[in-house]
């Protein structure tokens, strides 16, 4: 099977491509801001290449949903939407589905939703594999490692070894 795009955001990107990074089945994932029209602000988010015959997009989503806010509509969300970023009409309608059954998991609605992608633009090079380069780095033992211990411990099965 052919590999698939989609993209994400809800929290910082440094934190979201580490977590994805670490998922069998995705084979790239890009750092830096997404636009869903021309005349909008980006939002942080990443743009993950995936194998969806390794990996299904109800886990994407699944893992995406639980190492973010995405419950919260807090005073950082004009930098951090709660999103998912589909790259066709049928992508974005599967993504929808997906959301609405996992809503059954979560006690508050929640408030992440499916839009089609439009733009993006790379973060500078300084900050691409952040978590990679910096594992040791204050940010990333307060915000990255405890979704990592999250996704570990969850979806142990679709861990890279």
């Amino acid at each position: 099977m052919l590999s698939e795009e989609i993209g994400f955001g809800g929290s910082c990107h440094w934190c979201t491509e580490a977590i994805f990074q670490t998922l069998k089945g995705v084979s790239k994932v890009r750092q830096g801001w997404i636009s869903i029209r021309e005349d909008e602000a980006f939002h942080e988010g990443v743009i993950v290449e995936f194998r969806p015959d390794q990996i299904p997009l109800k886990i994407l989503i699944e893992v995406h949903l639980l190492t973010h806010s995405s419950t919260s509509e807090h005073k950082l969300r004009k930098r951090y939407r709660s999103a998912i970023y589909a790259f066709s009409s049928d992508q974005q309608e599967a993504a929808k589905r997906i959301l609405l059954d996992l809503q059954k998991h979560f006690t508050r609605p929640l408030i992440t939703k499916s839009y089609r992608f439009k733009e993006f633009k790379t973060s500078a090079e300084t900050f691409q594999n952040y978590y990679r380069k910096n594992p040791d780095k204050p940010f990333c033992k307060s915000y990255i490692d405890p979704k990592l211990k999250l996704i570990f411990k969850d979806f142990s099965t679709f861990i890279k070894s």
